[in-house]
């Protein structure tokens, strides 16, 4: 997944979440999954340890990575993603398809 990296801001496009925008929390390259900040939250029955107190907790599952797009703050919109052959530092630069803003 070069395309999106963790803590990259991205939007969701498909599914029930379908327009929500939030932070990438967490990438599972092996699935071609990743969890995505306040978006598509489950509730888990957590039995009572030495460290977390039981009940139900509310948090983030995880979205297939083809549902979701990269955020460009100037598009306001999810936006596909080019690699031109600019070089930063030696390595490529991820910009937005529409206007060439940079992203992450």
């Amino acid at each position: 997944m070069k395309r999106i990296k963790k803590g990259d801001t991205v939007q969701v496009v498909a599914g029930k979440e379908k327009g929500k925008t939030g932070k990438v929390l967490k990438i599972m390259e092996k699935n071609n999954r990743l969890v995505v900040e306040k978006a598509n939250m489950i509730k888990r029955h957590q039995k009572p340890t030495a460290k977390i107190q039981g009940g139900i907790v509310e948090k983030e599952g995880s979205l297939e990575a083809t549902n979701v797009m990269p955020y460009c703050t100037k598009c306001k919109k999810g936006v596909r993603v080019t690699f031109n052959g600019d070089l930063v530092d030696g390595k490529k630069v991820r910009r937005c398809a529409k206007c060439g803003e940079n992203i992450g």
